[in-house]
């Protein structure tokens, strides 16, 4: 193994690697946005230019970078450690329609959801806090 000496490697290779690996999902997600663009434009009887559809590929991008933040910091600011349904809700609290869609989309999944999934569910950390503060006074 070259410069690691057998080992994980060094932060460096490893920085170079995950730019690699975020360079490589950009691309993907860019030309899914460009052949999205252009399917929409075909079954409306449109054309689009190709600087429009890079435009539209590169705003999609970076307004899913700026939604990745927000749902991070969303989960942050609850105490978690991961993004969940509610945040991704609260991200389209400006749209209506689609706030709308996303709450019934949840409810639809679940709806789906195996009822001893639901049951296995921990118990959340005010329910926790709740147990926590009871104080056990022993019967004499």
């Amino acid at each position: 193994m070259e410069g690691g000496g057998g080992g994980g490697g060094s932060d460096l290779e490893r920085e170079e690697e995950d730019d690699s690996v975020s360079e490589v999902l950009r691309d993907r997600f860019r030309l899914s946005t460009i052949s999205i663009a252009e399917a929409q434009a075909k079954r409306n009887g449109m054309e689009i230019s190709e600087p429009i559809v890079v435009c539209i590929a590169d705003l999609a991008f970076k307004y899913t970078e700026q939604l990745a933040k927000d749902l991070e910091l969303f989960a942050q600011h609850a105490g978690r450690k991961s993004v969940n349904m509610e945040d991704v809700i609260l991200s389209a609290h400006r749209n209506e329609h689609l706030a709308t869609s996303l709450r019934s989309f949840c409810n639809d999944l679940k709806a789906k959801e195996p009822q001893s999934e639901r049951k296995r569910k921990k118990t959340s950390r005010k329910e926790d806090k709740a147990t926590a503060n009871v104080v056990h006074i022993p019967d004499n």
